[in-house]
């Protein structure tokens, strides 16, 4: 039997468990609970470094923070090694770079994105670089009031950083200064007003930037110029078959084949499903059920999709199909107290 292992992580005061860790069968998709850790205010996103036995949680709280913890498999525990000031309010997104060496963290309601060095035994050094957003779209006056840093990415040569900003309806780019330690401004990609880009994916080609924009449901193609760093618009596509008052988009995967996007819809709580052309433009397939309320974040495997279903304390295991739908119905499902994130370790 193949299994793999992935955590979650969530909501929930110090106190209480917010990562907790599962076995996943590969095959069956059955999920069996090995675990669970408390003492991080708010573990709302993981990064697994690569070396499999170091994991990084956001604090997410109006003061943040971040954590590395160190995992041990046989048996299974996790244990805190030291956490650093995130250098904003409310980080949600926490990115690594393949060396394992560099930690990016996006702070949403400060606007500002911060650069720790990860150290050799795995803690987190302090900040060597904090960038801070200014301004606003004004768009959406309610959520657009000023900078909001909702994720980054590295491109695929990790010369330049991408930030979404939610409240400036843009990507930023910044160049990576990895032997000094540093972000430099670059340029930006320009979202349409009140799109509210929030998290983005490359496709495996390297030349396309595929971002989710939460805030009028849509994902964009944008095609990359590695050589300069630039984005280009090339298509904006609808997450919803019909509009849905309320709905917002969170997350955004291709999955392994590099052939299918998938995006989740809170409110119309479905995951949006295209199929990714040659051109790299995207065509619709369906918009099913993500098997529960708000799916905050997903993971992909080559024949499944597991959805973190925030208001239904739920991550579910749904089969990847082929054909419309696209996804089916529940096979595996555990119960986890507000999941917001889903990596494998």
């Amino acid at each position: 039997m193949s299994t793999s292992l992935l955590v979650v992580g969530g909501y929930a005061p110090a106190d209480q468990p917010g990562i907790s860790a599962f076995q996943f069968d590969q095959a069956s998709g059955a999920l069996t609970a090995v675990g669970s850790f408390a003492g991080v205010n708010n573990p709302s996103f993981l990064a697994a470094h690569p070396n499999g036995r170091w994991l990084y949680a956001t604090g997410e709280t109006d003061t943040g923070a971040v954590w590395a913890l160190r995992c041990e498999r046989d048996p299974w525990s996790i244990e805190a090694i030291n956490h650093q000031p995130s250098h904003g309010d409310a980080p949600c997104h926490l990115l690594i770079d393949s060396t394992g060496s560099w930690l990016l963290v996006a702070n949403y309601t400060s606007g500002s994105a911060a650069l720790l060095p990860i150290l050799a035994d795995g803690a987190l050094g302090e900040a060597s670089d904090v960038v801070q957003h200014q301004g606003s779209s004004g768009a959406n006056p309610q959520r657009q009031q000023g900078p909001h840093a909702h994720s980054t990415i590295l491109s695929p040569d990790e010369r330049f950083v991408f930030v979404a900003d939610l409240g400036l309806d843009q990507v930023v780019i910044y160049r990576l200064d990895k032997d000094a330690g540093k972000l430099h401004p670059h340029g930006h990609g320009t979202a349409r007003p009140g799109a509210g880009p929030r998290h983005m994916v490359f496709h495996p080609g390297s030349q396309h930037l595929y971002v989710a924009n939460e805030l009028d449901s849509t994902v964009t193609l944008y095609d990359y110029d590695g050589a300069r760093g630039t984005l280009r618009e090339r298509q904006t596509i609808d997450t919803l078959p019909h509009p849905v008052e309320g709905n917002t988009v969170a997350d955004i995967h291709i999955a392994p084949s590099g052939t299918r996007l998938y995006a989740s819809n809170r409110g119309h709580d479905s995951l949006a499903v295209y199929d990714i052309g040659t051109d790299a433009q995207l065509t619709t397939v369906g918009f099913p059920s993500c098997g529960g309320k708000v799916p905050r974040n997903f993971a992909l495997t080559p024949t499944f999709v597991l959805v973190a279903n925030q208001r239904s304390d739920e991550i579910v295991v749904l089969p990847a199909l082929e054909d419309a739908p696209a996804v089916g119905t529940a096979v595996a499902s555990a119960s986890v107290t507000q999941p917001a994130c889903i990596q494998f370790l």
